[in-house]
């Protein structure tokens, strides 16, 4: 072999040398690879609060919208009318941490399945079987803080200080200046007998706060809220928490869930909420569109809590041929009644002839009271479900200091057929049903007034 082989073939053989073979290299040790550790999953505790909260969860992660109602009527939590509407806005939620554990209160971390977003959360129960939620409270944890920086302990002088707040707060706005003031005496009375001594966090006087003007106004829409922080006073500028809600809004497609023809050509749209026109304008007339030429129409607002006055007229403006006065505002702070009309100038097809149907639960509110009561009074549609839930007041956050803020409605609708409005009464169905059975229920009316139409022109 010549010297170019011999050199080839070294790493193999001595190729004829008289020099010893080359030891053999030394074999090297397999590297471990050590997979990082994932954290531990957090336990919720065996308590009568960790129960309900993992009850409360389990149901809330199931997007099951009757699983979801089941558990808020079984632990009578005080805030579950929202629940489905407060599901499709965060995806539902994955727990982060258990902050704090006693046997009837628990303090808890989640996030967000559909964004980063992580809140803090407290619940307290009552002793029962099941137990009570007596006060629930989520709070979104601000970008640049975490689950430590949130303190919620009070200053022995706050609860005072924050009856003063709303005091002047509910006086200078409350749509009803007697009942503002009758709310006044009641939470004085309560400081003055020392019910809110006892109380050691912000989220827990704040929900004390809400359960006495409420006990006193009947009024759903009055909230004392604690934050992790509120925002600064408004200077035009978008905050984020709107920027958030906006995000919200457009990622659960504006609270229009489905839009579909039923069979008998019914169009059927299901509505969650009424977000603010000039975000959510655009998804309501796309519903229009995709319906087409519909014979009749069915509005889902079983599950819809509330939204923007403004949306509630823009839907409405598809159901009428021409301009219709349906509402009127008056505002306390300047003692003005605005009258509220449809536009005809909405763009795409309007169902200005069609048969409309809403359907309605005990839980519907607010907004969607508004736009049932509405076409209800302009004989406009057939409502068909439960009496709805009896808030017509038009509200806004005040801030009361750095951590509290309420929510005081500031108008009342005042309706040109009825000269009233739903307040503490709800909207009344003309056809009363479960919800479980509102919707069979129109899609067989809507069946019966078409078919007799058809027949009539025959």
């Amino acid at each position: 072999m010549n010297g170019l082989g011999c050199v080839a073939l070294a790493v193999l053989a001595s190729c004829g040398s008289s020099r010893p073979p080359a030891p053999e290299p030394a074999a090297i040790a397999p590297i471990a690879v050590t997979k990082p550790a994932e954290p531990a999953k957090p336990v919720i505790p065996d308590t009568a609060a960790g129960h309900t909260l993992a009850a409360w969860l389990d149901a809330f992660n199931s997007g099951d919208s009757a699983r979801m109602k089941e558990v808020v009527g079984r632990y009578k939590d005080p805030m579950g009318f929202r629940i489905v509407n407060f599901r499709e806005e965060t995806g539902g939620f994955d727990l982060v941490a258990i902050e704090k554990s006693e046997p009837s209160s628990i303090t808890f971390v989640v996030k967000e399945k559909a964004s980063a977003t992580e809140e803090i959360g407290w619940l307290r129960v009552a002793d029962g079987d099941p137990a009570v939620i007596e006060s629930f409270m989520l709070v979104v944890i601000p970008p640049d803080k975490t689950a430590a920086d949130i303190r919620t302990e009070l200053a022995a002088e706050t609860a005072a200080r924050i009856v003063d707040a709303i005091a002047k707060a509910l006086n200078a706005s409350y749509v009803y200046p007697a009942v503002a003031k009758k709310m006044e005496q009641a939470i004085r009375e309560h400081l003055e007998h020392g019910d809110d001594k006892a109380i050691a966090t912000g989220p827990d006087l704040a929900s004390a706060l809400t359960h006495q003007l409420q006990e006193v106004s009947h009024d759903r829409h009055v909230r004392v809220e604690w934050l992790a922080r509120t925002a600064p006073p408004g200077n035009g500028a978008p905050s984020d928490e709107d920027k958030r809600e906006k995000e919200q809004l457009e990622r659960m497609n504006c609270g229009f869930v489905k839009t579909e023809r039923l069979d008998g050509n019914i169009g059927y749209i299901k509505l969650d909420v009424f977000g603010p026109a000039d975000v959510c304008g655009a998804k309501a007339t796309e519903a229009f569109a995709a319906l087409g030429g519909v014979d009749a129409i069915i509005f889902d607002l079983r599950d819809t809590g509330g939204g923007a006055p403004d949306m509630v007229t823009y839907v409405e403006s598809y159901l009428f041929a021409k301009r219709t006065h349906l509402d009127d505002i008056y505002t306390r702070d300047d003692n003005k009644t605005t009258p509220s009309w449809t536009n005809p100038s909405v763009p795409g097809k309007k169902l200005a002839t069609q048969p409309v149907y809403v359907l309605t639960a005990a839980r519907t509110f607010s907004a969607a009271e508004a736009f049932a009561y509405d076409l209800q009074s302009a004989k406009r549609a057939t409502i068909v479900g439960e009496v709805t839930g009896g808030g017509a007041h038009p509200s806004r956050p005040i801030p009361l200091d750095d951590h509290f803020t309420i929510s005081v409605p500031f108008a009342r609708a005042i309706n040109p057929v009825t000269k009233t409005d739903w307040e503490g009464k709800g909207v009344e169905p003309d056809v009363k049903v479960p919800a479980g059975q509102a919707l069979d229920t129109a899609k067989q009316l809507a069946a019966d007034k078409l078919a007799k139409r058809h027949a009539a022109r025959k």
